[in-house]
């Protein structure tokens, strides 16, 4: 088999590995230490209660009689705006109902709206995201609790500096809840304190819940085949994915969480104890809402002691370059799975050469280049062993008409030929094999990294991240998803694939090379929906090698 056959079965066996890998080789989530039935742990005896728990006035007031869910009262929803999101928390739950990032928007067209993190059916049907309540239901009503903010206004505006808008609510048994969000104009980090007062005359021994739900309908699990949408978490120093079908056999997941939150493709809303600390994750799925809890250990509360814990939370891009500004383990969110060792490198390359040339079209093309500098010898090696398969094919064909009746002795010429003349026919393999990794480096790197997401190149090409169409076509196209159109440059990569085949030797099976002649068409049909950055980078590819090749057959003739 020829040099280029296998340069296009790899790349083949690449792509159907590309599809179906994330079904093998999907990050595990980690093993639950405890009883699956206990759905938090309990933290180290060592840590003193005394360093969280202090005295307070409780209420003396007389208790109002309990009630089984008593009617909602009126609430307010308070809207913050900072330069990089506008944040709208309710008083109901003191749990976000809306966040929509100003740097970011839902498509690439001119006059779409800012990207909504909270999508209004999650909010509607959770009641939003980050709300709280115990596992034991040792605060009664906190579930379903009506917070009153401390805001003045329903509207505010946070150009510079911190501003903090506390939430507080007392249950029929005299037990106080506050939760104060800390908001910063310059970060994406939102720091959340939960302050526990006992004013009961029984003390509370339990764990607080907090809450991330996600969207996942038919779109998002088909969307995830590729890039992971779903629960994540930062368990004992280990990226996990928790695939929503899994859920129903395992729904508790232990260790020491460093975050935990739900991904989409580009975006992450996650929630983060001050400091990495024992605690559980608690899962569900129905309705199409996946939701995971962190469950974290609250000290022992007595009466008339109060408690307090701290988190950060997040809500937006899962960019490296962001998340790498801030001292914690968030930026372990933009993962790339099984070859995120060297997708991050890539990343980082791309990232610095869009910091010189401010266009991701040619920081591709650049990182392309320096790709193929690296590996330039294992290609000269590779289209040398062509060249001399392309010296004895004559000879190979020969044998193949003398011997054609006799296949065991066709081969054994074959193999006495390529001793005689010292051609190894593997030998352009390895160059091949050892580039493989980089292609899946580059495909996942290039198909999750934020940085693409509505980034324009040149012309038509306004997403990089994106299929590349010219015009758009008001009618479907065979093996195309929408938006139909003339994918211009993925035409341009299979007739690159085309004169590559071209320039190539056939030394093998005649009837091999007639076949490996549609796999230029075969591939132009596998890219179609492609990123089209993924696109560029092998059409940038082949032309490289191309022009290698051509150099390398010249000076060897």
């Amino acid at each position: 088999m020829d040099e280029q056959k296998r340069l296009f079965l790899a790349v083949v066996l690449s792509i159907a590995v590309l599809l179906g890998y994330q079904f093998f080789f999907a990050a595990a989530p980690q093993p639950d230490n405890q009883n699956p039935g206990t759905p938090s742990n309990t933290m180290d005896s060592s840590e003193s209660d005394s360093a969280k728990v202090s005295d307070f006035t409780p209420r003396t007031e007389p208790e109002p009689a309990p009630a089984a869910r008593p009617e909602l009262r009126d609430f307010r929803t308070i809207t913050l705006s900072t330069p990089y999101y506008t944040i709208a928390v309710n008083e109901h739950k003191a749990a976000v109902t809306s966040l929509t990032l100003k740097d970011y928007r839902e498509t690439n067209d001119e006059g779409s709206p800012a990207k909504q993190l909270v999508p209004r059916e999650l909010a509607d049907i959770t009641g939003g995201i980050f709300s709280v309540y115990t596992a034991q239901g040792s605060i009664r009503g906190l579930a379903d609790a009506v917070f009153s903010a401390d805001a003045e206004s329903t509207d505010i505006s946070l150009n510079e500096g911190k501003k903090n808008i506390a939430f507080s609510w007392t249950n029929p048994d005299g037990i106080t809840v506050k939760k104060v969000l800390t908001f910063e104009a310059d970060s994406y980090l939102i720091h959340c304190n939960i302050l526990v007062q006992n004013g009961s005359n029984m003390p509370i021994s339990d764990s607080m819940v907090i809450c991330i739900p996600g969207h996942f309908n038919d779109e998002v699990k088909h969307r995830s085949r590729f890039a992971y949408e779903g629960p994540v978490a930062y368990i004992d120093n280990k990226f996990t994915t928790i695939k929503p079908k899994d859920i129903e056999d395992k729904d508790t997941y232990s260790g020491t969480v460093a975050w935990a939150g739900y991904t989409s493709r580009y975006f992450l809303t996650a929630v983060m104890p001050d400091t990495p600390e024992a605690a559980s994750l608690k899962l569900s799925f129905a309705h199409e809402v996946v939701t995971n809890r962190l469950v974290s250990q609250m000290p022992r509360i007595d009466p008339a002691k109060q408690n307090q814990q701290s988190f950060t939370l997040y809500m937006g891009p899962k960019s490296h370059k962001i998340l790498s500004q801030y001292d914690n383990l968030l930026k372990k969110s933009v993962n790339f799975g099984f070859f995120d060792i060297l997708a991050k490198p890539l990343l980082i390359a791309m990232n610095f050469i869009h910091d010189i040339i401010p266009n991701y079209g040619v920081a591709i093309i650049v990182l392309t280049i320096f790709i193929k500098l690296i590996f330039w010898p294992l290609g000269t090696k590779s289209y040398k062993s062509m060249n001399e398969m392309k010296k004895v094919q004559p000879l190979m064909t020969q044998i193949r008409e003398k011997y054609k009746n006799d296949k065991q002795r066709m081969n054994q010429e074959i193999m006495a030929l390529y001793k005689t003349y010292k051609v190894n026919p593997a030998s352009g393999c390895l160059p091949l094999l050892v580039q493989m990794p980089i292609f899946f480096a580059l495909y996942r790197m290039l198909y999750m990294a934020i940085e693409l997401r509505h980034a324009p190149f040149v012309g038509w090409i306004r997403d990089l991240s994106g299929p590349d169409r010219l015009f758009h076509f008001n009618f479907a196209i065979p093996f195309m998803d929408a938006p139909y159109g003339i994918p211009v440059l993925t035409l341009l990569m299979g007739a690159s694939f085309l004169l590559q085949q071209k320039m190539t030797p056939t030394a093998g099976d005649p009837m091999q090379a007639k076949m490996m002649m549609l796999m230029p068409i075969f591939m132009t049909v596998l890219f179609i929906n492609f990123p089209a950055g993924l696109v560029l980078y092998m059409f940038v590819n082949n032309i490289i090698s191309m022009g290698q090749q051509y150099y390398t057959q010249k000076i060897s003739a």
